[in-house]
């Protein structure tokens, strides 16, 4: 093989490996780029669910209006309505119980917050505790008594059930309640089944966990702090002016 010949063969060489080199980097640089825009739109779509929390579910809806029953703490008349599912024995229940008071008192007449029953099977002390708030509530003292049992929780959630009798006549007394009516409300069938039926509608909507909280109507994933809570609801209150 002449000079020549083998000059010419050693640029050909050199110019396949540089078409190789260049094919190889243009094909990182189209992956990086699907790379870039795919962590773009993940990010986007995270900051927007985060900023307006999705529905579990487009099927997980109850009735926004209220119950006649209903427990109901602000503006009866607002236009946005903030139905909690509690257990009052529910660890997370008693994280939320300050958050939604902080909220109440914020958003004022722009807000009503229900607070309906779902007492889970694996807490002894959730039914009677409901029970006791309810018989307070007879009296016109529910919120009292829902307080003062979240207030306590830690107090009380190891208990057995005969004890937690005795605790939540005492706080009766504490509420100056009528103790013999509320005694007689307690143990009453009405409030067993208002209780009851609480929990089956709950069950109905597709509600497996407390808290569980709708928003108008629509099943909300929960807020994991205050301002996301009140992010969520300001943007309903905005979204019905």
């Amino acid at each position: 093989m002449n000079n020549y010949e083998s000059h010419r063969q050693e640029k050909l060489a050199k110019e396949h490996i540089a078409r190789k080199k260049r094919f190889i980097y243009q094909i990182a640089l189209w992956l990086s780029t699907i790379v870039g825009i795919g962590l773009i739109v993940g990010g986007m779509i995270y900051f927007v669910s985060r900023q307006n929390p999705a529905l579990i579910n487009s099927s997980a809806t109850i009735e926004s209006a209220f119950a006649s029953d209903d427990w109901i703490k602000g503006n009866k008349d607002a236009k946005t309505i903030l139905i909690e599912y509690s257990d009052f024995q529910c660890p997370a229940c008693a994280f939320y119980y300050p958050l939604l008071k902080k909220i109440s008192e914020e958003f004022g007449d722009n807000l009503a917050i229900v607070y309906r029953h779902f007492p889970l099977p694996n807490h002894q002390g959730a039914k009677p505790m409901a029970y006791a708030a309810e018989a307070a509530g007879k009296q016109g003292k529910f919120w009292e008594m829902h307080d003062m049992i979240f207030d306590n929780q830690s107090k009380w959630v190891a208990q057995s059930q005969s004890k937690i009798k005795d605790i939540v006549a005492e706080y009766a007394k504490l509420l100056e309640l009528n103790i013999e009516q509320f005694e007689k409300d307690f143990r009453s069938k009405e409030i067993e089944q208002k209780v009851e039926g609480h929990y089956r509608d709950g069950i109905k909507a597709g509600i497996n966990s407390t808290p569980t909280f709708f928003l108008n109507g629509q099943m909300l994933q929960s807020p994991r702090n205050y301002d996301e809570l009140r992010n969520i609801i300001n943007q309903a209150i905005d979204e019905n002016f």
